[in-house]
């Protein structure tokens, strides 16, 4: 594959992750899908050794991705308990009043606008995913379903929409034209405005937990702040702020504005958190080409423990099905011969079957009927809000195992 990097354009020569063939991570299957044709394609994160973007090629456009998503974000407490403190934090810490105009970008289902909303406060989502932006106007959170980037920011300044206060959560990973959606941001920013960014597998605790579940083909881009800095700063945007955060198993939130913007200064912790991953190792290209080494001695543990629980004939289900355990799984060749089901809150999942691995999903009261020896929590990132929704395993002497970043049994 010859690929060049999605901002500065280089020969990518350098391997960080090669996971094999895989399906696209949230491509779930009907029951009358699993024995036709399913598409696999190259799963491999290759690192820039000039910018150390981490990225993957898009095999499959994104449009046709998020065209009918399933992923909703109103399904884990430990998120929405998460971004209700955000809002209210926000509104207090940059003053947001009625008048601050709030524009959010990949709004989902509108979980996280609706905070600034009771407040009163003007909000508007952008969405690409069709069927959940149909969900968020019909909760009252005015939402466009649109794929965000300068043409849609063009868009919205001509009809006199500009934001105060931008916001994208879990979207930049998300989007092939990098370029494009900064610009955007560029656009659609008032002059004083502020853009706040989040994204979970930051790059840093990404290496540091050998996470490579989070590597997944909606997963287009990998990022430290060293790298976003370049990036930012090459189309006149500042980052003045940024915060590491557990959430997701490591996220990263960053603060930016307009480069010219002179009433905002730049915090010290820009530059502390830079120092911090030179000293991990984030400007070394010897850290990315043996990340792939790490993942590879991964795979034959995950493997032994199915196999060697499947031996001593202990039932073994997952539980959640969510993009990452599907990169897991599919990487380790563990399919429906060695987990009978996995199980899911989310509605929109349950009946279906993972893609590549055909387990399928069902609803979390099945746990009860059938008592699982071991529940194989795969989103290991909410594995104490889940681990404390099914204490009552361990009234069959059931246990938890966490995948990453080692197999362990609790």
């Amino acid at each position: 594959l010859v690929m060049n990097c999605r901002f500065c354009n280089s020969r990518l020569k350098h391997v960080f992750a090669d996971l094999g063939k895989s399906p696209i991570a949230n491509s779930y299957l009907k029951g009358n899908e699993i024995n036709k044709m399913e598409p696999f394609y190259p799963l491999c994160a290759y690192v820039c050794s000039k910018c150390f973007l981490v990225q993957v090629d898009e095999f499959e456009k994104a449009k046709n991705i998020f065209k009918n998503y399933i992923y909703f974000s109103s399904y884990s407490k430990t998120w929405l308990d998460h971004v209700k403190k955000f809002a209210v934090e926000s509104i207090k810490k940059f003053k947001i009043e009625q008048n601050t105009h709030i524009i959010e970008i990949a709004s989902n289902d509108g979980y996280l606008l609706k905070h600034f909303k009771k407040s009163k406060i003007p909000i508007l989502g952008i969405e690409p995913a069709k069927n959940i932006a149909k969900i968020a106007n019909k909760n009252k959170i005015p939402t466009i379903p649109k794929f965000f980037g300068a043409k849609t920011a063009k868009d919205l300044v001509k009809n006199g929409k500009k934001a105060d206060f931008l916001i994208a959560f879990n979207v930049l990973p998300h989007v092939p034209n990098l370029k494009d959606f900064v610009k955007g941001l560029k656009i659609l920013l008032k002059p004083e405005g502020i853009i706040v960014i989040q994204f979970s597998a930051y790059l840093m605790s990404l290496i540091q937990k050998t996470a490579f579940d989070n590597i997944y083909h909606e997963h287009f881009s990998y990022f430290s702040l060293y790298t976003l800095n370049k990036i930012f700063s090459a189309y006149g945007l500042k980052i003045f702020n940024a915060k590491e955060l557990s959430i997701h198993g490591g996220s990263l939130r960053i603060y930016a504005t307009h480069s010219n913007n002179n009433k905002i200064n730049i915090s010290k912790k820009i530059k502390e958190l830079i120092v911090k991953e030179k000293n991990n190792g984030l400007k070394k290209i010897s850290t990315y080409t043996n990340f792939n080494k790490k993942v590879e001695d991964l795979k034959p543990n995950i493997r032994k423990f199915f196999i060697d629980a499947q031996k001593k004939g202990k039932t073994t289900i997952c539980y959640g099905a969510p993009a990452k355990g599907n990169t897991l799984l599919n990487y380790c060749g563990i399919t429906n011969d060695l987990i009978e089901f996995t199980v899911d809150i989310s509605p929109h999942k349950q009946g279906l079957y993972l893609p590549g691995t055909h387990i399928p999903i069902y609803s979390p009261e099945y746990i009860k009927k059938v008592k699982p020896d071991y529940i194989v929590i795969l989103p290991w990132n909410l594995k104490d809000e889940i681990m404390e929704q099914l204490s009552f395993i361990r009234k069959w002497k059931g246990k938890f195992v966490i995948p990453i970043p080692n197999m362990r049994v609790v």
